[in-house]
């Protein structure tokens, strides 16, 4: 699985910004998809998590703020970020949790793309 996501930007505060994330390859299913972030000298967290059946997980942080949303025949998520803070600035990295199987066997597997870096002046 590879994931190839877009739309960082400089935003100033307040701003919105909507990052997209689309998986490609054969042979596995998509189970979740969606964000982490790292900021400078700070470990990387959760941001959002939508899972195929819709099922999501938010950061406190960014709850009220962003959504996550997805496009499952596409194997597509989408990050809406508004009313953007400078505490948000981070690389957004998309992540992937997709199975695969092996005859009655399967596996699950944790997929991560590049980062995005977002950025929000104040």
């Amino acid at each position: 699985v590879q994931l190839q996501a877009s739309g960082g930007g400089l935003v100033q505060a307040g701003g919105t910004l909507k990052l997209s994330c689309a998986a490609s390859g054969s042979g596995f299913t998509i189970n979740s998809m969606g964000w982490y972030r790292q900021a400078p000298g700070k470990q990387r967290e959760l941001v959002a998590t939508m899972t195929t059946n819709g099922r999501t997980n938010r950061a406190d942080s960014v709850k009220g703020r962003f959504s996550i949303s997805r496009d499952n025949a596409k194997n597509t998520a989408f990050l809406q970020m508004n009313s953007l803070e400078p505490e948000d600035t981070a690389v957004y990295y998309c992540t992937a949790k997709a199975v695969k199987w092996y005859g009655s066997i399967i596996r699950e597997y944790d997929y991560w793309g590049q980062g995005t870096l977002v950025t929000v002046s104040s």
